[in-house]
């Protein structure tokens, strides 16, 4: 059985003079542990999914199973990072990390061990009394994904996440999260623009179409590609070919979607 599945999942947005169909039929599924990436066109849904999946949001129709179970209300099973990190700046990196549990009421001495664990797993054994000014923005990312694994949520939710960081900065970025969920073995979504990052990452990508969003195709990493540190995935002989059969694919969805808005404006 399916750990994550969104079956027949539309959301449509309600104004006063109508409604956009945002997602329209989509449906996937996910396995425990593994990690896939959403891609498609700016606009198709792909952070939408997302905030349904954190329940956010409420779908139209359709239905959303986290381990067999409706997922009908906000849970801490489901962990949300998003391109900033939202640190409070006026609290030290250590009590930053520890606020899901202290809104919990379970701060342990179990509790501030995992914290310190989780920092030292991503190299910032050294910020813990230091203030969120004092880092560098790829640093907060990786204390926030620290706050995020603090609550242990069985499914992480990723929304372009290392999208503001600079290049070098987002390939450490990436290597880091990869071992981290690998290590703690969780269940990641992540959504990106970024085609070489998706590849680097993923288990599977789901390409997104639009007018309304929808899943159009599919596609399965190699073997060899999922073995390799995201860092060594882009000099790969295998990716080079992967990169090129999903950029067609991606161009030919944004060409229909450019379609799609020309007759809209033709109307």
């Amino acid at each position: 059985m399916a750990f994550l599945k969104l079956k027949n999942v539309s959301h449509h947005y309600f104004t006063p003079s109508g409604y956009t169909k945002a997602l329209e039929d989509v449906n996937f599924s996910v396995e425990k542990g593994e990690f896939v990436s959403i891609i498609g066109p700016s606009g198709c849904g792909k952070s939408t999914i997302l905030s349904l999946i954190a329940r956010l949001l409420e779908q139209t129709n359709g239905t959303i199973t986290l381990d067999g179970e409706p997922l009908t209300e906000t849970t801490t099973e489901v962990g949300y990072m998003l391109q900033q990190d939202y640190l409070f700046p006026w609290k030290t990196i250590f009590n930053n990390i520890l606020l899901g549990p202290k809104i919990q009421k379970q701060i342990t001495s179990e509790t501030i061990r995992q914290a310190r664990k989780l920092l030292n797993d991503v190299q910032l054994s050294h910020t813990e009394n230091d203030y969120p000014t004092s880092l560098s923005g790829g640093m907060r990312q990786r204390v926030a994904l620290v706050r995020t694994l603090m609550t242990d949520p069985e499914i992480l939710l990723f929304d372009e996440p290392f999208s503001a960081l600079d290049y070098v900065t987002k390939l450490q970025l990436e290597n880091v999260v990869h071992k981290l969920m690998k290590t703690y073995r969780k269940t990641v979504i992540l959504v990106t623009h970024d085609i070489a990052e998706a590849i680097s990452m993923s288990d599977r990508i789901f390409l997104m179409g639009t007018s309304p969003g929808s899943i159009k195709k599919t596609f399965v990493i190699p073997d060899v590609l999922r073995r390799t540190e995201p860092f060594y995935v882009r000099r790969h002989e295998d990716y080079r070919p992967l990169f090129d059969e999903i950029w067609h694919e991606f161009q030919q969805t944004d060409a229909m979607k450019e379609g799609a808005t020309n007759e809209a404006n033709k109307g």
